[in-house]
C-alpha cells in the first residue's frame, strides 16, 4: 500500500516554516498586566506566594507602570489594599482611596498606560466578602449601591475602564446607569461574567489580605461543575451593557473560553489567575517545568481558545519573550 500522499511533518522540518504557518500568536498587546498597589512611600512587598509580584505604594507603581509601557503591555488592571477596612468596604469608594490616589498618579505621569481598575468591596471589607454581610449572608441589592460608587470614583480619578468582579446579579446595568448619569457614558465595562468560585484564587487572596473571614464564595461566584450557567452569565451581562466580558480563572475553562468565543462576538478577556501562575513557578523553582515554555504554552492556549485579551501575572515576562 502507497504512503499517504499527505505527510503534516513536511511543515514542521524548519523554525521559519513553522513560524509562517503558525495558527495562533501572541502579541504585547493581548495583554493586561495586574498590579497591586498599598498605602505608604518607596514601598515594594514581594508576595510571599507569588513570587515575583510585588504590592507597590503609588510613587514605586507610576516606575512599574513606566516598565510595562515600554514593554508594549498598552493596560493595568489595579487592585487596591487599604490600611482601613470595615464592613462595608467604604475605603474601597473613598474619592481619595487607594486605587483612586493611584490612577491620577499613573494616568498624570504615564498618560499613555490605559488603566483598569477592579469593581469589587471584597478587598476593603472586613469580613472579606464581595457583598455587604447581614447575618451570614451576602446581599445582593444592597451591595449594588457600594459598587456603582466605587466605580463612579474610579471614573472620577481618570480611570480608562471599570471591571466589575463581585458576581452581584444586576451589577453591570446598575453600573452603566451610575456611569451614564455621572457623565461618563462612553467608559467601557469589562464585566468578571462567569467568574468561577475556584481554589486558584488562593495565591491572589494572599498578596490583598482578602481571604474571606467565614464561610465561602459559592453563594455567588459559578460552581466549577456549571458550563451552560457560564454562558447564561455572560449573556446576562452583554444584555446588561458590559462592552468586554472576561472568564475567570482561565486555564482549567478553556472549553467556556472555547464555547463562549463561537457563541458571541463582544471582545472576550481571559484571566490566568495567581494559582495558575504560582503552580508554574513552583514547578519550575523544583525544577519539574522549564519556566519559559510553560509559561508560553499556557498563554499560547488561552489565545488559541479564542480569547482576545489576557490578564495574566505573566504579562511582562511574556512580552520580553515575544
Amino acid at each position: 500500500m502507497a504512503f499517504p500522499v499527505q505527510r503534516l511533518r513536511r511543515l514542521r522540518r524548519h523554525e521559519s516554516l513553522r513560524r509562517m504557518v503558525r495558527e495562533t500568536t501572541l502579541s504585547p498587546s493581548d495583554f493586561i498586566y495586574p498590579l497591586f498597589v498599598v498605602e505608604g512611600q518607596n514601598r515594594r512587598e514581594e508576595i510571599a506566594s507569588m513570587p515575583g509580584q510585588f504590592r507597590l505604594s503609588v510613587d514605586v507603581l507610576v516606575k512599574e507602570a513606566e516598565e510595562v509601557l515600554a514593554v508594549g503591555i498598552p493596560a493595568i488592571i489595579l487592585f487596591g489594599i487599604p490600611a482601613h477596612k470595615d464592613e462595608r468596604g467604604s475605603s474601597g469608594w473613598d474619592p481619595n482611596g487607594i486605587v483612586q490616589r493611584a490612577v491620577r498618579a499613573v494616568k498624570q505621569q504615564v498618560p499613555g498606560l490605559m488603566v483598569i481598575t477592579d469593581v469589587c468591596i471584597d478587598e476593603y471589607t472586613n469580613h472579606g466578602h464581595c457583598g455587604i454581610v447581614r447575618d451570614g449572608n451576602i446581599l445582593n441589592d444592597e451591595t449594588l449601591e457600594c459598587l456603582t460608587i466605587m466605580a463612579r470614583t474610579h471614573a472620577e480619578a481618570g480611570a480608562d475602564m471599570v471591571a466589575p468582579s463581585d458576581m452581584m446579579d444586576g451589577r453591570v446595568a446598575a453600573i452603566r446607569r451610575e456611569l451614564d448619569r455621572s457623565g461618563f457614558p462612553e467608559l467601557p465595562i469589562m464585566a468578571y461574567a462567569a467568574k468561577f468560585s475556584s481554589c486558584f484564587y488562593a495565591p491572589f487572596r494572599d498578596a490583598a489580605f482578602s481571604s474571606p473571614q467565614f464561610g465561602d464564595r459559592q453563594s455567588y461566584q459559578m460552581d466549577p461543575a456549571n458550563a451552560r450557567e457560564a454562558l447564561r452569565e455572560i449573556e446576562l451581562d452583554i444584555k446588561e451593557g458590559a462592552d468586554i466580558v472576561m472568564v475567570k480563572p482561565a486555564l482549567p475553562y478553556l472549553d467556556i473560553i472555547a464555547t463562549a468565543r463561537a457563541r458571541m462576538r463582544l471582545p472576550l478577556a481571559a484571566y490566568q489567575v495567581s494559582g495558575e501562575y504560582s503552580m508554574i513557578k513552583a514547578a519550575a523553582k523544583a525544577g519539574w517545568l522549564d519556566e519559559s515554555r510553560a509559561m508560553m504554552e499556557s498563554l499560547l492556549a488561552i489565545k488559541r481558545a479564542g480569547a482576545d485579551l489576557i490578564l495574566s501575572y505573566f504579562a511582562k515576562d511574556a512580552v520580553k519573550l515575544l
